[in-house]
């Protein structure tokens, strides 16, 4: 195995990573923020079934809206809708909801319109959310691993995107690269905010820096403001 993926495996890849840990730490805030969320009916905007089956313990139902039909058929308690999570097809929204759940989906969706869609499904279809988001401004981009990418000329980013070896997967072509590189556009706080303006925004931070930037509308009133600046000593670029 190159050094290169090795380090990857150490930094995000292995179950014992330090994005690893800190993805744990984050689904110990989420329980935080919905204590009820074993009993809840959840909709995953733009997630998988693999997040939801490393859990120890999920919540009574999740529906899982992705572009992508996963390979394997998921367990009784997880429904996949193969569909856009900016316009859920029908079959998607049957029922109610209890909770939005979306995690590093919304820097993807391509574009300031698409983002304003997204969150209004997220406010929309569920009383409570949690949307997550890396920060535009922490400066080691958690996609490919690299210092300061989300500043660089686009030329530049798909430079990197084609041959940086801690990319999580190197584009075999230069349209693959500038593809790849187009379609990642991460926010900051204010942007979330502008998307989420009723809901708590708060950060996941890497000692004074904020990693992650997280929309909340909380199941107990007034816990996303308690927890605002709680800090993540682990660190990890976890997305």
């Amino acid at each position: 195995m190159s050094m290169a993926r090795n380090v990857r495996r150490l930094m995000v890849e292995s179950p014992n990573s330090l994005g690893a840990r800190s993805r744990g730490r984050r689904w110990e805030r989420v329980r935080e923020f919905f204590p009820s969320i074993d009993d809840m009916r959840v909709i995953d905007l733009g997630g998988t079934v693999d997040f939801w089956l490393r859990l120890d313990r999920r919540p009574a139902h999740v529906v899982v809206i992705n572009l992508d039909k996963p390979a394997e058929p998921a367990p009784g308690d997880i429904t996949v809708i193969v569909g856009d999570a900016c316009n859920p097809p029908p079959e998607a929204l049957v029922g109610d909801f209890d909770l939005v759940f979306s995690n590093s989906v919304i820097e993807h969706v391509g574009g300031h319109a698409n983002r304003l869609a997204f969150a209004e499904v997220a406010r929309r279809v569920a009383p409570l959310h949690w949307v997550q988001t890396p920060n535009r401004y922490f400066p080691l981009e958690p996609h490919w691993l690299f210092p300061g990418f989300q500043f660089l000329p686009v030329a530049a980013r798909a430079s990197v995107a084609q041959h940086w070896p801690l990319a999580h997967t190197k584009s075999p072509t230069r349209q693959d690269a500038l593809s790849a590189t187009m379609s990642t556009e991460l926010i900051g706080r204010t942007e979330l905010k502008a998307y989420f303006p009723d809901s708590d925004i708060v950060e996941e931070r890497t000692g004074p820096l904020t990693k992650s930037i997280i929309a909340v509308r909380p199941e107990v009133p007034g816990t996303g403001s308690a927890a605002l600046t709680t800090t993540d000593p682990g660190g990890g670029p976890a997305r």
